[in-house]
């Protein structure tokens, strides 16, 4: 029973399909419950199996009830979910309308463009202007149709030369940017302007704003400022003294002034305005002559040009002899505009001063001829000069050397004491007169150009230590300390006049020294070897320093033998010049003089970095010819640094304080080049206020202060001072790096 039972079930259950509604399965079970129950009813054979059937009966119509239920539930949430959205709708059209309605207050005309470029609405203005087209604006026309309506609006106001299909491609250009705005004409004399903008999801908003009252506005603006300028240009016409008038690209007659009427001796009414060139032409070409065979009609030929790029200049004479300038020039629109001057006037003054010039040509020729016929006579003059010169002063060499041959001969053994001192004086002027005649002769040769030089390598070294061996003793009469700086640099020059230009600036030196010292150094300065002679003399006046230089000019003293004659430095200064060496003087009265000289050095050195300082020093001494003061008062280091600079080629003046270092410049003249001084001087001043005297006579002399002294304090005074401490024990490399990178830099 229980397998017959299972096997009817299976196809009573097989007839409720999951997919169904609730109310397809309601309905089947509906159904399967009726047709069991009528079927238990007639069956009376088995009462088990019917029993069962009503069970699965009774079942079913449990399920059908809850199943029931379940749709009820359902359709009461659609019907709620249909009335929500109805709300919704009603809500969304109101809102539709609100816009609508706010769109349509809007004061301009206002459009919508979706991201598809599709017409999503817009207001009642938007294109009032173009009334032709405004009933085929509705919702859902695509933008490319939009503008081809607008083109054809008969309304729609195109530049000129502006086709449709243009004006349709710059719209569809322009709708390719994000934003952009553009002036349109619309109607007859209304202007709109038309901007877009594209909106956040891609969609497009055009605005039409009229603008026709500030176009009109700005059109009565420009009209009343070209009046303006109209009236201000027709004054100044009227003030220039041309004759002006503008003329079209169609030739006729825009504007003149009244002085162009009165040089076309025309009366006012033959002009005006409309007027044809060849007309106004034709009344006047009779009153110019024309040069060199041109006519009127040139000037013609340059107005009908289709180009006209240069412009027409020309001057034309009136029988009266009056003359006038015609100038045309081409203007921006085709017209040109052309003036007419009366410079009568100017070519008289020019004529007048053509034959002024003539005059004074004539005068000038007369003069130089004259001048030149001056000049030969005074070379010839010189040059006779010169002969005679150096013809006396060889003749006077013959006896003069006689002269003193005789005197050589006499024994002094035959002499008495007073006649020895008279030989001696004797022997002493001859040796004055033939130094004298050697200096006549010098001169003679230089300024006749006939002086042969040798130029060519020259060691100084050499030459220093002669100049020393012969000028010592000199010096010495006189009690002055004559000090000549070893050196050995070379230079090109002609060794035998370069040193008769040393030999001369030594002696000028000792002569004019009453005590103290001559100095004699080289420094390198804009790659040239200056040779310096400084003394500590009388020094010369700022008005004396150009006559010294001439010959037989002494400055406050007599010409006399002894004395020399004036004329070593006249020989110094004509031959530097022969040899082209640059010859300078600094002196003050009171305060000795320097002379120096520069040269070529013979071969430049190489520049080297800061690391092979000390190797330099070391290899090339006395390379850098530099002149150092050193203010230390501590004995045992001031010997070992000198010690160390003369070993590197450095030039040493060391003093122990302040005051003598002072008193040393006083005494020499003397220019340092670098300065090392000790803080601590002892009793005086201090390293500082030594640096500030040094500086307050010499100027910004790259300096250091050298001391034990690590105080921040100290380092601070010197900043202010715009110097470098160097602390003690110096180091060799910080030394070597002041003495060869300031000698060079000058910091």
């Amino acid at each position: 029973m229980s397998t017959e039972g299972q096997g009817k079930r299976a196809p009573v259950l097989s007839l409720i399909d999951p997919g169904d509604s609730l109310a397809r399965q309601n309905e089947k079970l509906l159904t399967i419950a009726s047709v069991l129950i009528r079927h238990a009813e007639e069956t009376t054979e088995d009462r088990g199996a019917a029993f069962a059937q009503f069970q699965r009966a009774a079942m079913l119509e449990d399920q059908v009830r809850e199943r029931t239920r379940d749709l009820e539930r359902t359709l009461d949430l659609l019907n709620s979910s249909n009335a929500r959205l109805a709300d919704a709708h009603r809500e969304t059209e109101a809102a539709r309308q609100n816009l609508a309605a706010a769109i349509e207050t809007v004061q301009e005309g206002f459009a919508l463009f979706g991201a598809d470029d599709v017409l999503v609405m817009c207001n009642s203005r938007f294109n009032a202007l173009l009334p032709d087209i405004r009933e085929k604006l509705l919702p859902g026309l695509a933008f490319e149709e939009y503008i081809r309506i607008a083109a054809s609006s008969a309304h729609l106001g195109m530049a000129e030369g502006m086709t449709p299909e243009r004006w349709m491609e710059m719209r569809r250009s322009r709708h390719e940017l994000h934003h952009f705005i553009l002036t349109q004409r619309m109607g007859p004399d209304r202007w709109v302007q038309v901007s877009e903008h594209r909106t956040l999801d891609g969609g497009t908003v055009i605005l039409q704003t009229e603008v026709t009252d500030l176009i009109r506005a700005e059109r009565e603006e420009r009209g009343r400022m070209l009046d303006d300028q109209s009236a201000i240009l027709r004054a100044t016409l009227e003030h220039l003294k041309l004759g002006v008038c503008i003329f079209d690209a169609r030739l006729q007659l825009l504007g003149w002034n009244a002085r162009l009427a009165d040089f076309l001796t025309l009366p006012r009414t033959r002009l005006r305005q409309g007027m044809q060139f060849d007309a106004l032409l034709e009344q006047v070409r009779d009153q110019f002559i024309f040069p060199n065979g041109f006519s009127a009609y040139r000037l013609a030929d340059w107005v009908r040009r289709a180009r006209r790029r240069d412009h027409f200049q020309m001057e034309v004479t009136r029988e009266g002899g009056q003359v006038y300038e015609i100038f045309a020039q081409d203007l921006p629109d085709g017209g040109f505009v052309m003036s007419l001057a009366d410079v009568t006037s100017e070519r008289a003054a020019m004529a007048a001063l053509a034959r002024a010039n003539e005059t004074l040509e004539a005068r000038v020729m007369e003069r130089t001829l004259e001048l030149e016929d001056a000049l030969a006579q005074a070379e010839r003059a010189n040059a006779s000069r010169a002969r005679f010169v150096a013809a006396a002063s060889h003749d006077l060499l013959q006896p003069l050397s006689a002269a003193k041959l005789y005197l050589a001969s006499v024994s002094d053994d035959a002499l008495s004491a007073t006649a020895r001192v008279t030989l001696d004086k004797a022997q002493n002027a001859l040796g004055s007169v033939e130094s004298i005649l050697g200096a006549l002769l010098d001169i003679s040769r230089l300024e006749s150009g006939r002086a042969a030089v040798e130029v060519g390598p020259v060691a100084l070294g050499p030459m220093f230590r002669a100049l020393s061996d012969e000028f010592t003793p000199i010096a010495a009469l006189k009690g002055l300390d004559l000090v000549i700086r070893p050196t050995e640099a070379e230079v090109v020059s002609d060794r035998s006049y370069l040193r008769r230009i040393l030999q001369n600036l030594i002696s000028n030196a000792i002569r004019y020294t009453d005590r103290g010292r001559i100095f004699v150094a080289t420094r390198r300065r804009g790659g040239l070897i200056y040779v310096e002679v400084r003394d500590s003399g009388r020094g010369i006046g700022e008005e004396d320093q150009d006559l010294i230089f001439r010959e037989f000019h002494r400055v406050n003293a007599k010409a006399s033998a002894s004395e020399g004659m004036g004329l070593g430095l006249a020989i110094v200064d004509r031959a530097a010049a022969l040899l082209g060496h640059p010859l300078s003087l600094r002196s003050a009265p009171g305060r000795g003089s320097t002379f120096a000289i520069g040269l070529r050095g013979a071969s430049a050195p190489a520049l080297r970095g800061e690391d092979t300082l000390i190797a330099q020093a070391a290899r090339d001494p006395e390379a850098n010819d530099l002149l150092v003061l050193l203010v230390e008062n501590a004995a045992d280091l001031a010997k070992a640094m000198v010690l160390l600079l003369e070993k590197w080629g450095v030039t040493v003046f060391d003093v122990s304080s302040g005051e003598e270092a002072l008193e040393l410049l006083e005494a020499t003249g003397i220019e340092p080049d670098l300065c090392l001084i000790d803080y601590q001087l002892g009793d005086g001043m201090n390293g500082l206020d030594c640096l500030a005297e040094l500086r307050a006579r010499l100027g910004d002399v790259p300096a250091r202060i050298v001391t034990a002294d690590r105080s921040e304090e100290l380092r601070e005074r010197a900043a202010q001072m715009q110097a470098v401490v160097l602390n003690k024990p110096i180091r060799t490399s910080d030394l070597a790096q002041f003495i060869f990178g300031a000698g060079k830099t000058g910091v």
